[in-house]
């Protein structure tokens, strides 16, 4: 799933909850190539948000692909109900489970079941390195590096983070690097410079009154950082 194009998967963490379909829509009209969707669980990291149900309905109105994060304990018991709830891109954490092959494995088994293609990825805490992923990279889509520590929306990016990226790059240039965390137009130069190409943007999308133009701005300064601008 390497890109040869700049991604901009908004979270609906930060959409006004009350009014989902409507901002769903909203923020497909404004460009959104991706849709992404925060899975806590009260364990792995201390808020609660959605589950297998929420996502099932999201799908019905969403367009673009669901890049489903799930930030939750055990994720092998429930890899199989985010597939058949309609997830296109599925990621946990490598902090979640001490082996993440069986993980890949369930999602495969669980895609194959339900007759659907699901890409996967692998997130990294900001403190995680990316050697953790020597063993499991050749079985991923992307890997997700976390720019501040996951469980709520509105941090403030972690600088420091993104030095991963060259290493992720390093054990496979076949991956989609993704970042997630505090990402807004002023310091998406910062991840997209090292290869990034994929970027989750909540309050910077969704706090905003003109969403086309949030997008826009994301889009345009990852673009001009990335590769020198050769990124389409």
């Amino acid at each position: 799933m390497n890109s040869d194009k700049i991604i901009i998967s908004p979270s609906l963490l930060s959409c006004d909850f009350a009014r989902l379909k409507d901002e769903i829509e909203a923020v497909e009209k404004a460009g959104a190539d991706w849709l992404h969707v925060d899975v806590m669980d009260g364990h792995f990291v201390d808020n609660i948000t959605i589950g297998a149900p929420i996502v099932a309905a999201i799908k019905k109105y969403s367009t673009v692909p669901l890049d489903v994060h799930l930030m939750i304990s055990r994720p092998e018991r429930y890899v199989e109900s985010f597939v058949a709830a309609g997830s296109d891109i599925l990621t946990f954490h490598i902090e979640a489970d001490f082996n993440p092959g069986w993980v890949v494995d369930r999602i495969l088994k669980a895609a194959q079941k339900h007759g659907r293609e699901v890409q996967i990825g692998i997130s990294l805490n900001p403190d995680t390195p990316a050697a953790n992923l020597r063993e499991v990279i050749d079985l991923l889509d992307m890997v997700l590096v976390m720019t501040v520590y996951p469980g709520f929306g509105g941090q403030q990016f972690i600088e420091r983070a993104v030095d991963k990226i060259d290493d992720i790059l390093a054990l496979s240039n076949r991956v989609l690097v993704q970042v997630d965390g505090g990402i807004t137009s002023e310091n998406i130069h910062i991840p997209a410079i090292k290869g990034a190409t994929s970027f989750v943007a909540g309050t910077a999308v969704f706090k905003t009154p003109d969403y086309a133009k949030a997008i826009s701005d994301l889009r345009e300064n990852a673009r001009a950082a990335f590769g020198g601008g050769n990124v389409v």
